[in-house]
């Protein structure tokens, strides 16, 4: 396997001494003990090189984007587009590129959602949200801005054909505007009694479009088969249902804990006088719905990649720790704080 200081130098300058398998994705081993975390680090390095400031530290825009983008997060939406394409047997060096544009239209999405005339948060993972620290003005911006790199990233990947990017910048705009992200926060903005159906609309295009774009441009990629790629999308759908349904639970006061064993790192209670599942159908019921969907999720990724597939594990991995805790914290919520060292040593089993 190569060496890990060797991605990072290839991950800031990506033309160095890089073929067709320039980063080892399709490797076997590539997710024994520590494969996730090297991933992780080569997105996180070559994030930091597209977003470098100008070192002088009177860059507010820069700063901002920096802090919106490379902020401490799980990069659910960047290793999955690793890991499909590497389960579908591409490696081409120009995917971290495409995982790192999708990653900064989510750091754009979440900069304009944290706003006072949106969601109105004070802190996001841990940290004062970017128009708390940077100003309105700077943090709008700044969201533009992150949104026009990812278009530039895209638009210039390294050894993916022409066409493909091409493909790729239209897939993405399609996710963003007024059918994708855009729709689902004016959606949710709006509030005011809502369906079940009309919640699990909003949420297919708050969260749902950008783990499928996720999905599709891993399958775009690696040139996968309609079959493949349908079934891709199917499990993006569901998975995204998932995630959101976990949200609006870790919203909850105390449950943010409870499910990660730590605190969220982001304000609780601001879905309260939204249309939630949770609050429309109640939390026994809000529960059945996310193990049906996590149970959709993992059949259509099975179809798509194969039971074993490193996506699959990840998808467990990410689940794993709140399933354990829920389950625990209703038959003893006092036990709960102490689960963190087993979620541990199961969260290592995932990986290795």
């Amino acid at each position: 396997m190569k060496t890990m200081a060797g991605r990072l130098d290839r991950a800031r300058n990506p033309t160095r001494g890089v073929g067709m398998d320039g980063y080892e994705l399709a490797r076997d081993d590539a997710l024994r003990a520590g494969g996730l975390d090297d991933l992780r680090a080569l997105i996180e390095a070559r994030m930091a090189a597209l977003l470098a400031d100008s070192g002088d530290g009177k860059d507010l825009l820069a700063a901002a984007m920096r802090a919106g983008a490379l902020g401490a997060g799980k990069r659910m939406r960047p290793m999955l587009v690793m890991l499909v394409a590497r389960d579908l047997g591409c490696t081409s060096p120009g995917l971290v590129d495409v995982a790192c544009a999708v990653e900064m239209v989510h750091a754009a999405s979440l900069v304009l959602d944290d706003l006072p005339c949106m969601d109105d948060a004070q802190l996001r993972r841990g940290q004062p949200t970017i128009h708390v620290q940077f100003g309105q003005d700077v943090a709008i911006l700044a969201a533009v801005a992150l949104l026009s790199r990812a278009f530039g990233v895209l638009a210039g990947a390294a050894d993916i054909a022409p066409v493909t990017r091409s493909r790729l910048v239209a897939r993405m705009s399609e996710t963003v505007g007024s059918q994708g992200l855009v729709r689902g926060q004016f959606q949710d903005l709006r509030g005011g009694a809502r369906s079940p159906d009309a919640i699990a609309t909003t949420n297919e295009l708050k969260t749902g479009v950008l783990l499928g774009v996720a999905a599709d441009m891993a399958a775009i990629v690696a040139n996968a088969g309609e079959r493949v790629a349908q079934s891709l999308r199917a499990f993006a759908l569901a998975a995204g249902h998932a995630f959101q349904i976990r949200d609006d639970l870790i919203d909850l006061p105390g449950k943010d804990i409870v499910l990660t064993g730590t605190a969220s790192g982001k304000d609780s209670n601001k879905d309260l006088g939204k249309a939630t599942l949770l609050a429309t159908l109640g939390l026994e019921e809000t529960q059945h719905q996310l193990a049906r969907h996590l149970a959709d999720a993992q059949r259509h990724l099975d179809a798509a990649l194969g039971p074993r597939s490193g996506t699959r594990q990840f998808l467990d991995s990410l689940f794993a720790q709140g399933r354990v805790r829920a389950r625990a914290a209703e038959a003893a919520p006092a036990a709960a704080p102490l689960l963190a060292a087993e979620d541990a040593r199961s969260r290592a089993l995932l990986v290795s």
